[in-house]
C-alpha cells in the first residue's frame, strides 16, 4: 500500500535529482532535452520499483525480475536512441551505433540506480518498522501472559492457606479474607498498566506482607523495612511480590516455628535495591526454593521489561534463601 508519506518522499527525491540532471553546465541553463530524458528514466524506474520489485524481487522470483529489468532498460535505450535523439539531435551520427548505445547505457543506469535505491531504502525502512511492531506486539502478549500467571498462582496459594484456617475455625479467617480481597483487587484492576507508581506498589507490598504475617501468627518473626525511597518513580507491578510470596510459602512449608523473614528496600538515586532473606526446612518434594512457576515467571518479566537495567542474585545456602535485586527505575 502506497502511503502519502511515500508519495511525498518520491516527489522530493525526483525533484532533487531533476535539479542536478536537468541542468546543462555548458549553457548554464536548464535544457528541455535533459528534462525529457529524465522523465523517461523516471517512468522506467517507477515501472521497475512499483511493479517488478514487489511482484517479483520481493517474492524471490529473481529470473522474472531480471528479465523485466533488462527489458525496461533496453526499451529506454531504444527509445532514446531511435526516437528522442532523432528529435533533439537530428544531426548526430552516433544514434543506433554501438558507441551511442553504450553512452546511453552509461547515462541511464546511474539515474535509475539512484531512483530505485530510494524506493528500496523506503521499503527496507518500512519492513524494519513492521518487524519492530511485531516484536513489540509479541513482547506485550508475552508480558500479558506472564502477568496472567501471577494472579492464579497467588490465589491458589492463599486459598489453600485460607481453607486450613477455615477448617480450624480461626477467628482470623474474616480478617484474612478482607486483606486478601484488597490485594486481589489491586492485582486484578490496578496492575493492567506496564508500570505503576512505586509508592502504590510499595503500599500494596505492605498489605501483602500483613496478609501473610497473619497466617504465620506466633510461629516466627517478619521484618519489613523501607528506607530512603524517592517518590516520582514507576515500577513494573507484581515483581517484588513474587519473591516475598516465595519466602513465606517455603518458610511455612517445612517448619512450624522459628520462621525468619527479612525484607529490606532502599533507593540510591534511581536504583531500587530489594533484598529478601528467609530460612526454611527442606522437605520431600521441595528440592530447591529457586524452582517453580513464580521465580521462572519473574525472571522472564525482568528480562523483557528491564533488559540490562537490573541485577538479580539468588543464593541458596544450607537452610537460607536470599534474593537481592537492583532495578534501575524510570520517573513516572
Amino acid at each position: 500500500m502506497i502511503t502519502k508519506k511515500e508519495v511525498l518522499f518520491q516527489i522530493l527525491l525526483h525533484l532533487v535529482i531533476l535539479l542536478f540532471f536537468g541542468y546543462n553546465w555548458q549553457t548554464e541553463t536548464y535544457s528541455l532535452d535533459r528534462v525529457v530524458f529524465f522523465v523517461m528514466y523516471a517512468l522506467g524506474t517507477l515501472t521497475i520499483t512499483y511493479f517488478f520489485m514487489p511482484n517479483f524481487l520481493y517474492k524471490k522470483k529473481y529470473w522474472q525480475f531480471f528479465v523485466g529489468l533488462i527489458g525496461v532498460i533496453s526499451a529506454l535505450i531504444l527509445l532514446e536512441e531511435f526516437v528522442l535523439e532523432q528529435i533533439f539531435y537530428p544531426d548526430t551520427k552516433r544514434s543506433g551505433t554501438f558507441p551511442g548505445i553504450f553512452i546511453s547505457l552509461i547515462g541511464v543506469l546511474p539515474i535509475m540506480t539512484i531512483l530505485a535505491s530510494g524506493k528500496f531504502a523506503w521499503d527496507a525502512l518500512g519492513r524494519q518498522r513492521q518487524i519492530e511492531d511485531l516484536k513489540s506486539s509479541i513482547q506485550e502478549s508475552e508480558l500479558q501472559f506472564l502477568r496472567s500467571q501471577v494472579n492464579p498462582h497467588f490465589l491458589f496459594n492463599n486459598l489453600n492457606n485460607l481453607y486450613s484456617y477455615a477448617l480450624e475455625g480461626s477467628t482470623k479467617t474474616p480478617e484474612i479474607i478482607l486483606e486478601l480481597s484488597g490485594v486481589l483487587r489491586y492485582m486484578l484492576y490496578e496492575c493492567k498498566e506496564e508500570f505503576v507508581p512505586l509508592d502504590k506498589e510499595l503500599e500494596q507490598l505492605g498489605n501483602f506482607i500483613r496478609l501473610y504475617k497473619m497466617q504465620i501468627e506466633e510461629r516466627g518473626v517478619v521484618n519489613f523495612k523501607v528506607n530512603s525511597i524517592n517518590s516520582g518513580y514507576k515500577i513494573a507491578p507484581l515483581i517484588l511480590v513474587v519473591f516475598i510470596e516465595n519466602a513465606f510459602k517455603h518458610s511455612q512449608s517445612g517448619q512450624s516455628s522459628d520462621i525468619k523473614i527479612d525484607i529490606n528496600l532502599d533507593m540510591n538515586g534511581s536504583t531500587l535495591n530489594f533484598s529478601c532473606k528467609n530460612n526454611y526446612e527442606k522437605t520431600q518434594g521441595l528440592e530447591t526454593v529457586a524452582k517453580g512457576i513464580g521465580l521462572t515467571n519473574v525472571k522472564k518479566r525482568l528480562e523483557l521489561l528491564y533488559a540490562k537495567k537490573y541485577q538479580l542474585k539468588i543464593d541458596e545456602k544450607g537452610n537460607t534463601f536470599e534474593v537481592n535485586l537492583s532495578l534501575d527505575l524510570e520517573r513516572a
